[in-house]
């Protein structure tokens, strides 16, 4: 009886959780105009969110480039007094209440927002900036939905962007009759710099993906003593500047990613030349290159401890064979994903989508 009743007790608290994790995700509401704007405007959605999140990074630095490219655009955020501050950026920001879109601007929704697409105001042109392709139903019943869902109901349903090719694929399978576009990441080859070699005895990690795994995997290392002299580092609640320094200064960084959109945290610590153990996160597949880290299939916990563990005994052992495969995986992150790669992207869907609105 007893267990029947805490269940039932967890049960009420998922229930309580997931609705108010769905009432933060509804659209803020905005001002809407039927006139024609002589020079449409481009509006990031984007929560107010003051913790580092790869996903609203990703949302300034879209918004920067737009406006370099002579393209008005803005983040939209609920609080018109709120910025995001863990990051050094001078990015146009408007509050919701604040902002008039018509029928020739482009509202840009995270995929974060789904369950609350059906809501948003009448208006604007909708593309879905989707970071995370595998996420795209969560918080949406399944028994309440048709084909198409989440996004076959919006008659202002313009276009999906993702943000790797794994994603692309994925959301072009789902979405036939929606047109998906690729727009890549960046790595900010100012921030995320390769540090010298050889490195402090330090292994690195972030936080936020797959903590049981985590705690297994460091639980089995440290009973075999693979960590015994070295400092693990979590990362968490850091700037970006602060982030890169720690991965500038490890010998081994630990990737829990887990069915990403792309996989930053990983991507970062290669530039900054930390040598990367661990898991893809399948759309992270097409940068996890075995010639220069140790990718570790999905889930295989025996084969993550092993992989940590040989990078270990390299790095006590032979640290410039080391050196050398995390010099080549940061020259390759720093060439392939560019602020110059971007900006084509970009160049490539919102100008004609502009010019045809």
């Amino acid at each position: 009886m007893i267990n029947r009743l805490a269940g039932q007790a967890k049960g009420f608290v998922r229930s309580r959780l997931t609705a108010a994790e769905i009432q933060r995700r509804q659209i803020p509401a905005y001002q809407t105009t039927t006139a024609q704007a002589t020079t449409p405007a481009v509006y990031y959605l984007a929560p107010d969110n003051p913790r580092p999140s790869g996903g609203v990074r990703v949302i300034y630095r879209h918004v920067d480039l737009l406006n370099e490219m002579g393209v008005r655009a803005h983040v939209l955020h609920k609080d018109p007094a709120f910025r995001c501050t863990w990051f050094a950026n001078q990015t146009p920001v408007v509050g919701a209440t604040d902002a008039v879109l018509g029928p020739r601007d482009i509202l840009v929704v995270p995929e974060w927002y789904g369950p609350g697409l059906a809501a948003a105001p009448a208006g604007p042109r909708i593309v879905v900036l989707n970071q995370r392709a595998y996420d795209t139903f969560d918080h949406i019943p399944y028994a309440e939905t048709g084909p198409g869902a989440p996004y076959a109901d919006l008659p202002a349903m313009t276009a999906l962007l993702a943000v790797s090719d794994d994603n692309v694929d994925l959301l072009r399978y789902a979405f036939p009759g929606i047109p998906v576009h690729l727009t890549r990441n960046v790595v900010d080859p100012q921030v995320f710099t390769p540090g010298p070699w050889p490195r402090r005895q330090q292994i690195a990690y972030v936080g936020h993906r797959r903590a049981d795994e985590r705690d297994q995997l460091l639980h089995i290392l440290r009973s075999r003593g693979v960590l015994d002299g070295w400092d693990v580092t979590l990362i968490a609640g850091r700037t970006e500047q602060q982030t890169a320094e720690i991965m500038r200064g490890c010998a081994i960084f630990l990737s829990f990613s887990d069915r990403e959109g792309f996989g930053m945290p990983p991507a970062e610590a290669m530039a900054a030349g930390a040598y990367v153990v661990g898991y893809p996160g399948l759309a992270g597949r097409e940068f996890f290159d075995p010639t220069h880290c140790s990718p570790v299939p999905d889930g295989d916990l025996l084969g993550y401890a092993r992989a940590v563990e040989d990078a270990c005994t390299t790095w006590l052992t032979e640290p410039a064979a080391l050196a050398k495969r995390a010099g080549v995986a940061s020259e390759a992150i720093r060439r392939r994903y560019t602020v110059a790669g971007l900006r084509d992207d970009l160049a490539a869907f919102y100008p004609p989508l502009l010019a045809a609105g």
